[in-house]
């Protein structure tokens, strides 16, 4: 654990100042502003070989912890009633946000995960979706960083456009939270649209972000079948217990815990603290081993692809509530 402690305490030191600054600045939040911290020290100067294998441990583990805790503040029970009712939306909007990241990044020539990541960003809930994913596509610093600033760029725009847009268009609050529900990434940036344009949508707004979070479960797991499946057919050998993401067990668990009642709901804003601070750790470090050469070799790619993706997402969503 020694080997690892100089990493942890700079990804600790990196969170602290991001939470502290992400209260200032609710819109950003602490997640965005640990990764940009940390890419912005790694570039800055050369950091000692004693923080290294810290930082990869930040960045793997407690990620996958972040995740866990996340999963006490997912209530089954709460989300169900209008998740069911927006499910024919959000499992078509997914799967469009899915085809559109896979048509343009093949359009664009990227990599297979980075292309994922993205999709899966855009699909189901911005930088929380992102940080399940990645173990289980082995995502690399790089592609995790790409993905989420992506990702980020765009919850920016939407907290902006969609509230206007909605009052052009003469929406119905419920017709608004429904598709800022089903069209914005990131959880926080749903929260901040939907109360721009009333209570009312922000609060229905929510729900379905959170009802639309939940597949992140589902998605997860046929991410770790389809990597068996291929590991299976190649030379690579592996078996299921390798593969399976048993950290999505855990968060599956604790789900559950939360739904049936057995952790009172005082405790649960403590979880997600802790799920803020491990989380903002793990980004922090994934920052700090990221860089500014490797977005510049990748271009404008990951930002176009997730200009289509977001824009196909928005698009159906409205389209859907319109005419179906």
């Amino acid at each position: 654990m020694k080997k690892y402690l100089p990493g942890i305490l700079l990804s600790f030191g990196i969170a602290a100042f991001s939470i502290f600054l992400g209260g200032l600045l609710p819109l950003i939040g602490s997640s965005v502003l640990a990764i940009i911290f940390g890419i912005v020290l790694n570039n800055s100067m050369k950091l000692p070989a004693a923080f290294q294998e810290g930082l990869s441990y930040s960045g793997k583990k407690l990620l996958q912890y972040s995740i866990i805790f996340l999963g006490f503040s997912m209530s089954i029970g709460q989300v169900s009633e209008t998740g069911i009712s927006s499910l024919r939306i959000s499992l078509i909007t997914i799967l469009i946000a899915f085809l559109a990241a896979y048509l343009a990044g093949r359009f664009f020539k990227m990599n297979r995960v980075l292309t994922i990541l993205i999709g899966f960003g855009t699909a189901i809930c911005g930088g929380s979706a992102i940080a399940a994913a990645s173990p289980i596509l082995e995502a690399d610093e790089e592609e995790i960083a790409l993905s989420i600033s992506t990702i980020f760029f765009f919850n920016i725009l939407a907290v902006f456009i969609f509230p206007f847009l909605g009052h052009l268009l003469q929406m119905s609050d419920a017709f608004f939270g429904t598709w800022a529900g089903t069209a914005i990434n990131d959880t926080s940036s749903v929260v901040a649209a939907g109360y721009t344009f009333s209570p009312s949508a922000g609060d229905l707004a929510t729900i379905v972000k959170l009802s639309r979070a939940l597949m992140i479960v589902p998605a997860c797991l046929i991410f770790a079948a389809y990597r068996y499946i291929k590991s299976k057919k190649s030379s690579q050998k592996t078996n299921l217990k390798q593969i399976f993401p048993w950290f999505i067990a855990w968060f599956v668990l604790a789900s559950l815990i939360s739904s049936l009642g057995f952790l009172p709901a005082a405790v649960i804003p403590y979880t997600k603290f802790i799920s803020q601070w491990l989380m903002a750790m793990a980004l922090a470090a994934i920052g700090a081993k990221v860089s500014f050469k490797q977005f510049k070799q990748a271009g404008a790619a990951p930002l176009l692809t997730g200009a289509f993706a977001w824009f196909c997402v928005a698009v159906s969503s409205l389209i859907i509530q319109y005419f179906f």
